[in-house]
């Protein structure tokens, strides 16, 4: 038969040497010592050894380790990349803990680690006949809520706007409003006045047009029996036509042909 007396002794005797041959939490074994680990900030130059502690040094710039360690380097420091991964430097690198970004102004992060964002995305934009219900921050997207029939937004609004009412304000509607513009209003113009502006242009054009008629008539030159010269060519000797311009005066043609008749007889 099994003496478990002897079974009990053998395992509690198994039990010591595990607990004797595990290393304290701050340290780490090798080669069967147990070292003391380095601090944050530093990593290990030289392990330990039976008459020697462990040798530590500090991270080179640009790098860092965050934790007491075993390692033999250091991490290098994360890059807040605003193109690539739409973020900033909230606080730079040293050598006991990484950069920390945060998103641009109007992003929002989509990814973190350790209190970090290491990648972020824009701010949704509200499209017009929609309103900002809730506006973005760093770690959330903005919210937007259509608007209801008989209000507006052009989408920068944190509200829905009520479409005016022109006759409250002794207007005329012109043109209506819409879910992402208001209402148009105008002065309302009578038929009486717009009756009236006709009437002074027509009476306006008729007038003009009696006045270039007078002033035709008295800017012909007459001979001693009254009646209309012709027109004479200045330097020529030879007369010749010319089309005559629209609305220029023009020789009264019944009179020139009294004239030449009249200088015929008198020739012969």
């Amino acid at each position: 038969m099994i003496n478990f007396g002897i079974v009990i002794f053998i395992a509690a005797s198994l039990n010591f040497k595990l607990c004797l041959s595990t290393c304290a939490r701050a340290e780490y074994e090798i080669n069967g010592e147990c070292c003391p680990m380095c601090a944050p900030g530093n990593h290990v130059f030289w392990h330990c050894t039976v008459d020697t502690s462990t040798t530590c040094i500090p991270c080179s710039a640009l790098t860092y380790i965050d934790e007491p360690n075993r390692s033999d380097k250091c991490f290098p420091c994360s890059v807040c990349d605003a193109g690539l991964r739409g973020v900033k430097i909230n606080r730079s690198c040293t050598r006991s803990a990484d950069t920390v970004c945060e998103p641009l102004e109007g992003f929002y992060c989509i990814e973190q680690n350790k209190g970090s964002c290491t990648y972020a995305v824009q701010h949704s934009k509200c499209h017009p006949g929609q309103c900002i219900k809730q506006a973005g921050t760093a770690f959330t997207d903005t919210v937007c809520d259509d608007c209801m029939e008989g209000t507006y937004s052009n989408g920068s609004l944190t509200t829905c706007q009520p479409h005016s009412i022109c006759e409250s304000e002794g207007l005329k509607e012109i043109k209506p409003g819409t879910m992402s513009s208001d209402v148009e209003c105008g002065k309302s113009v009578s038929v009486s006045i717009i009756v009236g502006v006709i009437a002074a242009i027509i009476i306006g054009v008729l007038v003009t047009a009696v006045g270039i008629k007078i002033y035709c008539k008295l800017k012909q030159k007459r001979d001693s029996n009254g009646y209309l010269l012709p027109m004479q060519e200045s330097n020529s000797t030879v007369a010749e036509e010319r089309p005559v311009p629209e609305g220029a005066c023009e020789p009264d043609i019944h009179h020139l042909k009294d004239y030449e008749r009249e200088s015929e007889a008198k020739v012969t």
